[in-house]
């Protein structure tokens, strides 16, 4: 579905400059290689909001983060997919619900599954936030917060009387192992019947990207101080006690070889062990203490 309230698209625009650096940065190479994606005829992730946004938007996304001959464009596609699943699930059971997306960046999930009556708030450091104004102005149910997902503030400007579920998506990474752990256990004793969604990087991506190996072309992937294997996925649960469900969510779909072989990325131990991962978390009214940190 798609939301219901009109988005101004018809108004005339101009470019706007995306002046971005660090990890807010990292908003505009998703959103270069969604848009990548989205235009193509067979798209695995039909996007037209994101492809509007790269078209209004002054910056160097080829010169940036080079051209995408279809590899990195679906992946993050297939990834993001993972979540669109998880939300439209949400508000099929609890449609009046609260969608709470830490990170948002430019993302452009609202416009791909909202399904009309939910409530949505986008968290995120001001410099994000204060372009996400300029490019996605908050529709009557969208509110726009200019908050670290680290600061707890964020937390009592939420809506959970109807249900709420969590997305942290590309964000986790660039915290350090003890700000996961504290997010995870804050999310899981305030919302005891909620959800959160998280995305993380293989350990070994990690590495390179903290070491400066991760580049494309002018760019440089920050460091990524957390990351977690996909079979310590259950090492979640140390956060909190209220975590009461771990899922692996895995991609599904694609094209080409990437179709081709997906199937087999979480059958085959060690390929599986170094793959990104999508987990859902579900939390329960057993609040307590949180037991020890998520990894080391």
């Amino acid at each position: 579905m798609t939301a219901q309230e009109p988005e101004h698209d018809h108004a005339p625009q101009q470019r706007i400059r995306a002046a971005l650096g660090g990890i807010p940065e990292t908003a505009l190479w998703t959103l270069h290689h969604r848009a990548v994606e989205a235009r193509r005829p067979d798209t695995v992730l039909p996007d037209p909001k994101a492809v509007e946004l790269v078209d209004r938007i002054d910056y160097p996304f080829t010169e940036r983060f080079g051209p995408d001959g279809g590899l990195a464009g679906q992946i993050q596609a297939l990834r993001v997919r993972c979540f669109d699943r998880e939300v439209a699930d949400f508000l099929a059971r609890r449609p009046n619900g609260t969608v709470v997306c830490l990170g948002d960046g430019l993302e452009t999930q609202y416009w791909r599954v909202d399904n009309g009556r939910a409530r949505w708030l986008s968290v995120d450091l001001p410099e994000a936030v204060a372009l996400r104004e300029q490019l996605l102005p908050a529709a009557p149910r969208q509110r726009l917060l200019a908050c670290s997902a680290t600061d707890p503030a964020w937390l009592d400007e939420v809506d959970d009387s109807r249900g709420v579920l969590i997305t942290a998506q590309g964000l986790l990474m660039y915290l350090r192992p003890t700000e996961v752990r504290d997010l995870l256990a804050r999310c899981a004793e305030r919302f005891p019947d909620g959800t959160l969604v998280l995305d993380a990087v293989p350990r070994w991506f990690a590495r390179l990207a903290s070491r400066g190996r991760l580049r494309s072309r002018g760019w440089t992937a920050p460091p990524m101080p957390w990351g977690m294997d996909a079979d310590e996925q259950p090492k979640l649960a140390s956060a909190h006690p209220a975590v009461t469900e771990i899922r692996d969510v895995l991609p599904a779909g694609g094209r080409g070889v990437v179709g081709a072989l997906l199937p087999y990325a979480a059958r085959i131990p060690l390929i599986s062990a170094a793959r990104p991962s999508v987990v859902a978390l579900r939390f329960s009214a057993r609040a307590g203490r949180p037991a020890g940190p998520v990894s080391a």
